[in-house]
């Protein structure tokens, strides 16, 4: 007899796509779609007479979680689409939806990465096939449902400048960076696209990008290293970390907490395995080294309120670290079966998505550990029990 095939779980989906990046989109974007829609049915019943009162219809953004996908399966004849896709998470049932909410085919174009405009403008994908940026804008296409459609803005400074393998929004969207196969990096203020900064050797080629908290920072990273932070409001680097034990540097983020100094992580493989790396960005010091895993890690995030940090690794495991003591709270091995690709955290910092080459997507909610009751009681038994010892061994002494 086969073994008997194990179900999914309902918050991991398959959408036919090979995914390299995920979001999460706004809430203020879903909120705003959720207005114009009520407005248009009440616009409706106001011009029919009153009738029994009934229920609203269920929508799309019930939920209010929507997640962005992007990825496909290239230029080739392969039959594996290339598509833009939204899907629906439920928190309540830890439920992605079983079909997507909309996927909108991008042709022959592979769309490699992305970045979410944070106010809802839009967003832009570097697509791998060809090799340019397009921008895309939000629509309601139908009512109660989040849509996507290729915009007719063209973004001149992006065209004919190859490969971007990196892209990257502020927080408060004011600023655009994109970091190029052939190692040059950019940074525009947004929507303007004036240039801030340009230099065309900033590494071999860039892999990696992210702003700090206030924006007034960026860090880079080039091909297994170094890491360049950049100061924009004088576009000079402000500091080189270099891999000085001959780590491999995968990727780079800012520390998201503003009440306390922020550090910043760098993802490396290290002799010992996968590992992060923290930096002092007062001193630019090394503060220390945490190994994670023993495989490399293909993908890091950190949540929006600073308190986890997740990796991916080409395994298709996922790692929750917890930043403050830097110890790993969750381990979800097997989590995909191919490659992660791209990791994000929820705006609220509740749940952590992640996405693979294998199609597939995963919302995975985070429970923070609560202190363990028994293992508190232990260690006050012991410091009452060296206590009295210590006394014990004074009495005698006397």
């Amino acid at each position: 007899m086969g073994k008997r095939q194990i179900p999914e779980p309902p918050n991991f989906k398959k959408y036919g796509v090979p995914f390299y990046s995920v979001a999460w989109i706004p809430q203020h974007l879903i909120k705003s779609r959720q207005i114009e829609t009520k407005d248009d049915s009440d616009s409706d019943h106001n011009s029919t007479p009153p009738t029994e009162a009934q229920p609203e219809p269920a929508t799309a953004t019930a939920a209010g979680n929507y997640l962005l996908f992007a990825g496909g399966g290239g230029a080739g004849r392969s039959g594996i689409p290339n598509a833009l896709v939204i899907a629906n998470f439920d928190f309540a049932s830890n439920t992605l939806s079983d079909e997507p909410v909309c996927k909108l085919g991008t042709d022959s174009e592979l769309p490699y990465r992305m970045a979410l405009h944070s106010n809802g403008d839009g967003l832009i994908c570097a697509m791998e096939t060809p090799k340019v940026c397009r921008w895309f804008d939000w629509e309601s296409s139908e009512i109660h449902k989040l849509s996507l459609k290729l915009s007719e803005k063209v973004l001149t400074q992006l065209e004919d400048v190859g490969q971007q393998l990196a892209l990257a929004f502020n927080n408060d969207g004011t600023a655009l960076a994109a970091g190029g196969e052939d190692g040059n990096l950019r940074v525009f203020k947004w929507p303007s696209m004036e240039v801030i900064l340009t230099e065309s050797n900033a590494h071999s080629s860039v892999k990696d990008l992210h702003f700090s908290s206030d924006g007034k920072l960026l860090a880079s990273l080039g091909s297994g290293g170094p890491c360049r932070v950049w100061d924009l409001s004088s576009s000079m680097v402000l500091a080189s970390l270099s891999n000085e034990n001959r780590e491999t540097f995968s990727s780079c983020r800012f520390s998201q907490t503003n009440d306390k100094p922020q550090v910043l992580y760098i993802a490396a493989m290290t002799d010992k395995g996968g590992s992060i790396l923290t930096w002092n960005t007062q001193t630019w010091e090394r503060m220390g080294s945490k190994y994670i895993i023993r495989d490399p890690i293909s993908a890091l995030n950190v949540s929006a309120d600073g308190k986890f940090l997740a990796c991916g690794t080409p395994s298709g495991d996922i790692v929750i670290v917890n930043s403050t003591n830097m110890k790993i709270q969750t381990v979800i091995k097997r989590a995909h079966l191919g490659i992660i690709t791209a990791l994000a955290f929820s705006p609220d910092s509740r749940a952590l998505a992640s996405v693979s080459m294998d199609s597939s997507a995963r919302v995975t909610i985070i429970e923070e550990k609560k202190t363990n009751g028994l293992s508190l009681w232990i260690a006050v038994l012991i410091i009452l029990l060296a206590v009295a010892a210590y006394f014990l061994k004074q009495a005698i002494e006397k």
